[in-house]
Parts: C-alpha cells; sequence; structure tokens
C-alpha cells in the first residue's frame, strides 16, 4: 500500500470510529430505558461515562503511540473495541436486571449500569484518535494541520453516527442488531490493519538485511580509500 492509500485508510478507520462511539452512545438511551427510564438523569449517566472513558482511552492512546506505532497494533485496537462492543448486545438485560434490583435510586443505577456496559469499549475506541495521529504525522510542521483533519473526520463521523443511527437504524433494525453490526465492522477493519501492518513489518525485515549490506559495502569502501591515501 503507497504511503497515501495508508493515509485514506487511517482517516477511514478513525471516521469508523467516531461513528461507532456515537451511535452506541445514542443506542445506550434505549438499551437503558427499560429499566431505568428516559429522563435527563439517565442521559446525564451515559455522557459522563462516555466523556469519562473518552479522556482515559485518549491518555492511554496517545501513551501508546509513542511505542512504535504502526499499522498492526493500529488493527488490534479495532479488534479489541469489536470484541468489548459485542457483550452489550448480549448480556445487557441481565447486567441492567441485576443493579436495578439492587438499587432503588434510578440515577446511581443507571450511572452503575453505564459503566458496567459502556466503560471499557469507550476507553479502546478513545484510544484511536491519539494513536491514529501518530500514524499520520511525519514531521514536526504539518502536524498541526493533520491533527485538524483527523479530528473533522472523525468527528464528522460522531455527528453521521448521531443522525443516521437515531433516524434511520433504530426504525429498521433491532438495537442488538445494530450494536452487532457496528462490532462486527469493527472487527473486520481491525483484521484488515493488522493485515496491512503484518505486510508492512514482513517488507521492513526483508530490507533489513540489503541496507544493512550496503552500509557494510559502503564502509569497506571508506577504509580502502583510507588505506590508499
Amino acid at each position: 500500500m503507497t504511503f497515501r492509500g495508508q493515509n485514506l485508510f487511517i482517516y477511514l478507520l478513525a471516521f469508523t470510529s467516531g461513528f461507532s462511539i456515537m451511535g452506541v452512545e445514542l443506542l445506550g438511551g434505549r438499551i437503558l430505558a427499560p429499566f431505568f427510564g428516559s429522563s435527563v438523569h439517565i442521559w446525564g449517566s451515559i455522557i459522563t461515562v462516555f466523556m469519562l472513558s473518552l479522556s482515559i482511552g485518549y491518555l492511554i492512546g496517545g501513551k501508546l503511540s509513542t511505542r512504535n506505532a504502526n499499522l498492526f497494533r493500529y488493527g488490534l485496537i479495532f479488534l479489541v473495541a469489536g470484541c468489548l462492543v459485542m457483550p452489550i448486545a448480549y448480556f445487557a438485560n441481565p447486567i441492567m436486571e441485576a443493579i436495578f434490583l439492587q438499587i432503588e435510586d434510578s440515577r446511581y443505577g443507571s450511572l452503575l449500569a453505564s459503566m458496567a456496559l459502556f466503560f471499557f469499549p469507550t476507553i479502546v475506541l478513545g484510544m484511536i484518535s491519539p494513536y491514529s495521529v501518530r500514524l499520520l504525522v511525519t514531521s514536526k510542521e504539518e502536524s498541526g494541520q493533520i491533527a485538524g483533519i483527523l479530528y473533522f473526520v472523525s468527528t464528522l463521523g460522531s455527528a453521521l453516527g448521531t443522525i443516521i443511527t437515531s433516524f434511520y437504524f433504530v426504525l429498521y433494525f433491532e438495537v442488538n442488531d445494530i450494536i452487532t453490526a457496528f462490532s462486527l465492522i469493527l472487527v473486520l477493519l481491525g483484521l484488515a490493519a493488522i493485515t496491512l501492518g503484518k505486510k508492512q513489518l514482513a517488507s521492513q525485515v526483508a530490507k533489513e538485511p540489503a541496507a544493512q549490506s550496503e552500509k557494510k559495502s559502503q564502509s569497506n569502501t571508506s577504509n580502502e580509500v583510507i588505506h590508499e591515501s
């Protein structure tokens, strides 16, 4: 894959992560409503958990991006995120029922339920943006511009994820089916990034002996010139 092609692929993945984050967050209200209602404090709980999780994810993702960032590890983030989103579709009801029976106050019950369902998946999804910036930036001069473009693409994905999920998806599909679709898309994109990352790593390994041989040849030539002098 060319350098330009890789960058476009990363922008696509960032767009998809933004779309998925807001889609899942919006569906959170529908998931919690049968047990805790849909009042303002329910949404307050959901938004709080997502904002807290994303902030932690940004921090962790930024830290991980300083350690030999590559497409392979980037794909692993998507793969883990998809695997963590999937259980929401299958275990939300028993988890919320258990919390509902133990905590009478819907404010704290909804907060705990939001933490149980969305905290860890959203942390991993939050890691994507800072890691994307690290993969895209090649020089200090263009870092601000690239970060701006990336956050534009990611936020555009979030906006479209919100409106498409609320206007269309919930009208034609079950909530669990939408969650499953988000999960599978994240997993598939993660596998694609892992595959491309493996090819890049293999290519780098193949080039190393040639580079070392060329360096050794140049060193020998320099020694011969010095000796003749």
